[in-house]
């Protein structure tokens, strides 16, 4: 074998993981087969020298409008639960990867001082600089916001090389999968194609701000081991997106 680690084509990447990627499909909570596994992925691709951050969800725990919806909650309240979900998430990330040799630091839009440090922009650019991979939680820190359009903010802010989204699917495709036998999936699309065929990839606000910046983007599957690092390796894992 001529060489089992190819260079990462990537120097800074934001990596965007769901709430529901931290336990089995259908599931609740943190899973620590699944913990594991995503850390184990995170620290291999720091260690090969890539800048890491990674924007993690809540929704393992709750969805603020989809509890708005079905509750009494008002929807601005919904979602500030949602933003403490994802920094229980992000703090059992960080200590898992600091378990397997990784720093780690997180960062949260909301303040949340005894657990994790505020969201600042040059402060974050220098944990990446110094080797330490950062996970930001509390989405923008506002209601009625994804964090979906957090990672396309916060990648916007750091200056990454790429935008990743950590899914349960494939990648892009042209309809429901589970639905349509003849869905076809692609390999590289643009932006625009995204907005006139109503891809859902990601809320339009995230999608809207990532085109606008010019941001690479690429829809791959977390449940494949080791595609994290493929994605980062250039391999041809998942669905690209171009300005």
């Amino acid at each position: 074998m001529s060489d089992a680690s190819p260079r990462p084509v990537y120097k800074r990447v934001l990596l965007k993981i769901s709430g529901e990627g931290f336990c089995p499909e259908g599931g609740f909570g943190i899973e620590g087969d699944e913990l594991n596994e995503i850390a184990r992925e995170l620290v291999e691709v720091s260690k090969s020298g890539v800048q890491l951050a990674v924007v993690v969800g809540g929704g393992n725990f709750i969805r603020g409008a989809t509890f708005s919806a079905e509750g009494n909650i008002p929807r601005a309240t919904a979602d500030y639960m949602g933003m403490l979900a994802t920094v229980l998430n992000a703090v059992a990330l960080q200590e898992t990867m600091e378990k397997m040799g990784q720093p780690t630091r997180v960062m949260s839009a909301i303040s949340v001082y005894s657990v994790c440090e505020p969201f600042l922009r040059r402060r974050a650019i220098r944990h990446l600089e110094k080797g330490r991979a950062i996970i930001l939680a509390a989405g923008t820190g506002n209601p009625y916001f994804t964090t979906d359009t957090s990672a396309a903010l916060r990648a916007t802010e750091i200056m990454a090389d790429v935008l990743l989204k950590a899914t349960k699917v494939d990648g892009i495709y042209s309809a429901d999968p589970k639905k349509d036998k003849n869905a076809k999936l692609y390999r590289e699309i643009t932006y625009e194609q995204v907005h006139h065929d109503q891809l859902r990839v990601m809320d339009l606000t995230a999608i809207t701000l990532a085109m606008e910046r010019k941001l690479p983007l690429v829809v791959f599957n977390l449940k494949t081991p080791g595609n994290i690092a493929r994605v980062i390796r250039g391999e041809d894992v998942g669905t690209k997106i171009t300005p």
